[in-house]
């Protein structure tokens, strides 16, 4: 009984492992092992600009689809690396480059996130010191201050 309810246990699990939907597979012929690592390297750090967050490689998007096949074309060109990287921002602007060049336009993107933690740290430390102040002040009736200053006064003696 055990054995054949570990087989039909097995069964079922193989069988939902086998309807997972396989995207199909560009298959590109490169010259050399060098291109195809460029291709793979640009294909990672270039953004798909239709998918939320994932590169041109992980996409199945027509766009990503396209922009491989551009990739693939310029390479077999005997375009360089670079050349491909401006052609690219050319086109479709910075936010196809996962990391943005550091210049004034891109200010905002690099130190953005910093400035605005920076500021709501200061807006925290302050919001919490006036909570705090208004509940000492709140708390304490001037029997109780008055209680503290004679305490005070007879330690001081």
């Amino acid at each position: 009984m055990y054995n054949i309810l570990s087989k039909l246990i097995l069964l079922i699990v193989l069988s939902c492992s086998f309807h997972v939907v396989a995207a199909p597979v560009e298959i590109f012929q490169f010259d050399s092992p060098e291109k195809e690592k460029i291709f793979h390297k640009l294909s990672e750090e270039l953004r798909c600009l239709v998918c939320q967050n994932q590169s041109v490689a992980e996409s199945n998007a027509d766009l990503a689809k396209d922009l491989r096949l551009e990739i693939y074309t310029m390479l077999q060109k005997g375009k360089t690396e670079d050349e491909i990287v401006s052609f690219m921002v050319d086109r479709y602007g910075d936010y196809v480059l996962y990391r943005p060049p550091f210049e004034p336009m891109t200010w905002l993107l690099w130190f953005g996130p910093v400035v605005i933690f920076f500021f709501g740290m200061i807006f925290v430390v302050r919001y919490m010191k006036a909570q705090n102040l208004s509940k000492q002040v709140e708390s304490l009736s001037k029997e109780d201050i008055e209680r503290i200053k004679n305490l005070h006064a007879g330690q001081d003696k």
